[in-house]
């Protein structure tokens, strides 16, 4: 009798923790990070890849969401890679301005020369 009442607790235990709802992730990857291992490897040109993490960001902020740490960073060092410093201190700046604590970096990054 109590195998049969410690099999049907396990029975409901199990329905209902499978009905629950998920958490949505904090952020929204989208090509950020295929892009990231093109990047390493070299499959992909600079301007490819900026097009890509572009397009991304686009489609991040199209659904309400928010790009992961580090989504502007490496938007930023494409565009330094290209000769776009405009657009790369606009980058470090957003991902400063997003993720507080990469300030010591992105500002490292935004004061190094070419």
């Amino acid at each position: 009798m109590t195998r049969g009442a410690g099999f049907a607790a396990l029975a409901a235990t199990m329905l209902f923790t499978g009905c629950a709802p998920t958490t949505p992730s904090l952020y929204q990857w989208t090509a950020y990070q295929p892009e990231v291992y093109a990047y390493f490897k070299g499959k992909e040109s600079p301007q490819q890849q900026i097009d890509a993490l572009e397009k991304g960001l686009q489609e991040i902020r199209a659904k309400g969401n928010v790009p992961p740490p580090g989504f502007h960073a490496q938007l930023g060092m494409l565009y330094a890679s290209v000769g776009n410093d405009q657009q790369s201190k606009q980058e470090f700046a957003a991902e400063e301005t997003q993720f507080p604590e990469s300030a010591p970096f992105m500002d490292f990054l935004m004061k190094k020369p070419k």
